[in-house]
């Protein structure tokens, strides 16, 4: 099974930017969509953004226009996040979904936190 670690969560005013990463142990290609899903405290975990083998994407409307999923041909994807408002404090996670399987596998999650 496919193995995701997420990095390039920290600290941020409102109004900044961070950029996200997900490393897979294999190349994800046409084999996986991916996504990333953010859980803020006491909430539900929510889909952000994702992006399919052919490139095709879908965002979340409380992010359009501000965030930008993409991915390279080998094993990374990444979530550029600009216009950061306090409300998108959260833990933020990778997510691939089979292509073929459906099966979900997820990152650890890297925290986001942004200050007014």
């Amino acid at each position: 099974q496919v193995q995701l670690v997420e990095s390039g969560g920290g600290l941020v005013q409102a109004g900044g930017s961070l950029r996200l990463s997900c490393t897979a142990s294999e190349r994800t290609g046409n084999t996986y969509t991916m996504a990333w899903f953010r859980q803020a405290p006491g909430k539900q975990r929510e889909s952000v953004a994702l992006i399919t083998g052919g490139g095709s994407t879908n965002y979340a409307d409380a992010v359009k226009g501000r965030f930008t999923i993409s991915r390279d041909n080998a094993k990374n994807t990444y979530l550029q996040m600009n216009n950061l408002k306090p409300e998108d404090t959260a833990v933020y996670y990778c997510a691939a979904r089979g292509t073929i399987s459906g099966i979900m596998y997820w990152g650890q999650g890297t925290q986001v936190t942004v200050s007014s």
